[in-house]
């Protein structure tokens, strides 16, 4: 772990969260609805953060992990680091970040993240930390929209854009963008052992991430050259009447 060992973490008020957030992730963009942050610091200084809440499609989600109370788990939704932290700094943050959870919010049972395949990374952190794989798809939900920037399907379909979108369309989801060629994968950490038991789908090995060559760094795809026609071709069959084309 060698300096990774150097970094603090701790607490901080959302809005803080927000900026670092902000300013480091991809995306540049926050989560709403999250409301636990937790600061990573090196030599006093900000230099990454993680923000909690509940998922986007809860309802959904819940039914992963049997006889989960409504409010039994997290959704980890940003992980944002700067190039000042020591190397392996995100899979040791994310062991303490879900330690804490764990000592502090006991109601929490287990805590879900989506890696992003397409612009980030494979799950690295999360296979560092002992999380568990439980979904591994090709990507349907992220769109890069005509002026370039990137989006979640969700944004599209929730909250005010919900009513218009589905009046326009006839009560259906019509993706406007462009879909990222690359995976989206589905974590879960089990804070109660006694969670993973009543897990609902089958566990994926890792190894399945090589084996279909999704694994991605900062942004770059790993392995496979025409992992890009393949998928395209792949989604160009698809069934989903809600995946974009």
């Amino acid at each position: 772990m060698g300096q990774a060992k150097q970094i603090r973490l701790a607490p901080i008020a959302k809005k803080d969260a927000d900026a670092l957030i902000t300013r480091l992730h991809y995306s540049h963009k926050t989560i709403n609805n999250a409301f636990l942050a937790v600061g990573v610091f090196i030599g006093g200084r900000p230099e990454g953060a993680m923000t909690f809440g509940p998922s986007m499609d809860k309802s959904n989600i819940l039914g992963l992990v049997r006889d989960t109370a409504w409010n039994g788990f997290l959704e980890l939704n940003r992980l944002a680091f700067s190039a000042a932290l020591p190397r392996n700094s995100e899979s040791r943050a994310l062991s303490i970040a879900l330690r804490m959870i764990k000592k502090h919010y006991p109601h929490i049972e287990w805590v879900i993240s989506f890696a992003d395949g397409c612009q980030c990374g494979g799950a690295t952190i999360y296979r560092a930390s002992g999380v568990t794989l439980t979904g591994l798809k090709l990507n349907k939900s992220l769109l890069r929209l005509p002026d370039g920037s990137v989006t979640h399907k969700m944004t599209q379909v929730t909250g005010k854009n919900r009513v218009a979108h589905f009046a326009k369309t006839g009560g259906s989801w019509s993706g406007q963008g462009t879909p990222l060629d690359g995976y989206q994968m589905r974590c879960i950490y089990f804070l109660n052992l006694e969670a993973r038991a009543r897990f609902v789908p089958q566990e994926i090995p890792y190894a399945e991430i090589d084996r279909r060559g999704a694994g991605m760094h900062r942004g770059i795809a790993r392995g496979k050259q025409a992992m890009a026609d393949d998928q395209s071709a792949q989604r160009r069959g698809s069934g989903d009447r809600h995946a974009p084309v």
